[in-house]
């Protein structure tokens, strides 16, 4: 007897959400928005799923998500990178629990279907209990196409997805900045730190290039820095910062100009914070220039680069966020460095990252704390819109004919805003 089906109809149009200057209170509380946008945004554009340090060898392989699908990074004995939905094709049990290794094959713990490191299936237990030949390459794990730029791992459940390159636009030349914090060697994986905070996902992507929360929120970290640190960060105060609108939901906000491109001013004075590491390098057999190079990387980029949906380049670290639930997000905090480069770079790069992003650290307690907050204030009043106009009309316009704000300006959520109306219409 064949399965009943049902009629449906037309998609709903969740689209008029997003309201240029704000955006409706259900889209922080809707199963049904949430729903739509892990099929309409996460199932269909690129998202970011690793890094290739984090698979830097044949066998290699990393555990990721896009959206709600959990995934697995691989390389082959080839080189390739795979990406695959963590999924056996037989019973659906995941064939992979280990969150990074080196293996020369997945095998699933229930009945052992094994797949080979692109997915192909290679071998089923007992085959003579299938009638008919068994045609095993109809069953290897569902791939996801793959991207690769600057070393940053991108898959996509859409074959037909426009090109990465294409997809990042004005993103890429940033992305390329953002990498020179390798200070002349390869930007790598140093660890993670992970937490979910009780939020809508999109409450984290307005986050990364809002400045206008910073000396409020975070005004303990500022209390922590010694004065000249102190002034680095503070921005608020400076005409020079900006947030700049980079096309398809992808925003920068420049905080410190002068640490845009961190192979110039080379000349500049080394901080104090940074002098013993200087010295300690010289005192290595580093030349000066180099020396400075890496001294100048080790406090990463002055700027924070959004890109739609799930993935920041902030300062000195990858800032990714997975939705969970409408209500449920989980982050993480990517601490990067020097692949090859002085152990004490390394090390003072972790324990910066460690003083604003780590578990103990200013930064990540005061955000989860005000994003929280925002979802509980959320169940309030649900016909009130959520306000993101703060510097629309005094924007200026770039030399890629998009929006300029000022360093408070909520530019970046809008440019978010639009690519999210344009997704879900």
């Amino acid at each position: 007897m064949p399965l009943e089906t049902f009629p449906t109809g037309p998609e709903p149009d969740y689209s008029g959400n997003a309201k240029g200057d704000r955006v409706t209170t259900p889209m922080y509380e809707d199963p049904a928005i949430f729903d739509a946008e892990m099929k309409k945004i996460f199932e269909t554009t690129w998202v970011w799923v690793g890094h290739e340090s984090e698979v830097p060898g044949k066998g290699n392989f990393k555990l990721s998500w896009v959206g709600t699908q959990p995934v697995i990074i691989s390389r082959d004995r080839k080189g390739e990178v795979h990406v695959f939905v963590n999924r056996c094709r037989h019973r659906a049990a995941t064939v992979c629990e280990v969150k990074k290794g080196k293996t020369s094959s997945f095998q699933c713990p229930y009945h052992g279907w094994g797949y080979a490191l692109d997915g192909s299936l290679r071998a089923i237990p007992y085959p003579e209990g299938y009638a008919g030949e068994f045609d095993k390459t109809e069953f290897g794990l569902k791939p996801l196409k793959v991207g690769i730029f600057c070393g940053m791992i991108f898959a996509s459940f859409n074959f037909d997805v426009e090109p990465l390159e294409d997809f990042l636009g004005n993103a890429k030349p940033w992305i390329e900045l953002f990498m020179k914090q390798g200070g002349g060697f390869p930007v790598k994986v140093l660890g993670e730190h992970q937490f979910k905070v009780p939020m809508n996902w999109k409450i984290q992507l307005e986050n990364t290039t809002d400045a206008y929360h910073f000396p409020i929120v975070h005004k303990s970290f500022l209390q922590s820095l010694d004065g000249e640190t102190n002034q680095t960060f503070s921005f608020m105060d400076d005409d020079d910062g900006y947030v700049e609108d980079l096309g398809n939901g992808h925003s920068v906000m420049v905080m410190m100009p002068e640490l845009i491109d961190l192979d110039e001013n080379l000349d500049a004075p080394i901080p104090e914070r940074f002098a013993k590491l200087a010295e300690s390098l010289a005192a290595q057999g580093y030349e000066d220039a180099k020396v400075r190079k890496i001294v100048r990387a080790v406090g990463g980029c002055g700027f924070n680069l959004n890109m739609f949906p799930n993935i920041a380049c902030s300062l000195s670290f990858f800032r990714v966020l997975r939705p969970v639930s409408v209500h449920e997000t989980e982050i993480r905090h990517v601490a990067l460095g020097m692949d090859g480069g002085p152990i004490e770079a390394n090390q003072m790069r972790m324990r910066l990252h460690e003083h604003f992003q780590g578990p103990m650290g200013f930064g990540s307690p005061d955000d989860a704390e005000v994003w929280e907050r925002v979802q509980r204030g959320s169940a309030g009043a649900g016909d009130m819109d959520v306000m993101v106009h703060r510097g629309l009309g005094l924007e200026k316009q770039s030399g890629n004919g998009l929006p300029v704000g000022d360093i408070s300006a909520e530019t970046g959520m809008r440019s978010a805003y639009a690519k999210w109306k344009e997704m879900m219409a």
